[in-house]
């Protein structure tokens, strides 16, 4: 990766995010629920699904902005759907960045744009997942 985009990483990664989830909001600290017992169940057992569900989402995405995922610009479909399996990846989208990890439930959106987090939060929703601010307790 170019020194630039390392850059332009770390600046982003300081910004406000969102994070596209299979629950609906960040669960409490002192919650009385199963939050660890559920969330080893859903990596174990459903990651393949939610990965699916993540990749889906992007390549929705790829449909009205352009990609950038390790310095190639809207790779074709299967590399997106490879890389995204694979490896831990940061995806420019214009001024905005989604980090995607292969092994975990969420992925997270850097500097959103309305237009952008809203288009987001419409095809989160196709794919049964959630947006929220990660600001927010």
């Amino acid at each position: 990766m170019h020194e630039d985009s390392m850059n332009r990483i770390e600046e982003l990664l300081k910004t406000p995010y969102w994070i596209i989830d299979i629950l609906p909001k960040r669960v409490p600290k002192d919650s009385m629920g199963q939050y660890f017992h559920t969330a080893a169940y859903f990596l174990r057992h459903r990651m393949e699904e939610i990965k699916s569900r993540h990749i889906s989402l992007i390549l929705k995405l790829n449909c009205y902005y352009d990609i950038e995922i390790q310095d190639k610009v809207n790779p074709d479909p299967e590399e997106i759907d490879r890389i995204m399996r694979e490896k831990y990846v940061y995806i420019m989208v214009g001024d905005s960045m989604i980090l995607s990890e292969k092994d975990d439930t969420h992925m997270t959106v850097f500097h959103p744009d309305e237009e952008l987090l809203d288009l987001i939060r419409t095809l989160a929703s196709s794919e049964g997942l959630f947006v929220w601010n990660g600001a927010e307790n």
